[in-house]
């Protein structure tokens, strides 16, 4: 568990990184909801820069064409499944599109990650009991 309040997250993106073996990176695959309709996709992951653990998915959805799309966090924790071409988690299309919108701007903020855990019905990263 990560307590301490100097954690930030980063892109792998921004960061040029890449997950320990091109399996285990879920960018570029495709997200779906617990009734197996899809969201969107994963664009890019957020990581814990203490413990260097993927805390959230960052998921493009919405939009026609690749105009209007938006991005949401969604906390790794959701994950239920995944396989070569695709992210399934545990919650609604529905809940996702109402997910507070990504803001790079607000990726040092705690209450911001917080409110996110919250939507979703998670425990964040640093709580009690929180288990990875």
């Amino acid at each position: 568990m990560t307590t301490s309040e100097s954690t930030t997250l980063y892109t792998l993106g921004d960061r040029g990184q890449t997950i320990d073996g091109s399996a285990n990176d879920v960018r570029g695959r495709q997200v779906k909801d617990s009734n197996g309709d899809g969201i969107g996709n994963v664009v890019d992951l957020l990581v814990d820069d203490q413990e260097n653990k993927v805390r959230f998915m960052v998921v493009e959805h919405g939009g026609f064409l690749g105009f209007g799309e938006t991005q949401s966090l969604i906390p790794v924790d959701a994950v239920t499944k995944t396989t070569k071409d695709e992210v399934f988690i545990d919650q609604s299309r529905e809940r996702v599109a109402a997910a507070p919108g990504y803001d790079p701007g607000l990726l040092e903020a705690r209450t911001y990650h917080a409110s996110i855990y919250r939507h979703y019905g998670f425990t964040p990263y640093w709580g009690l009991g929180y288990a990875y």
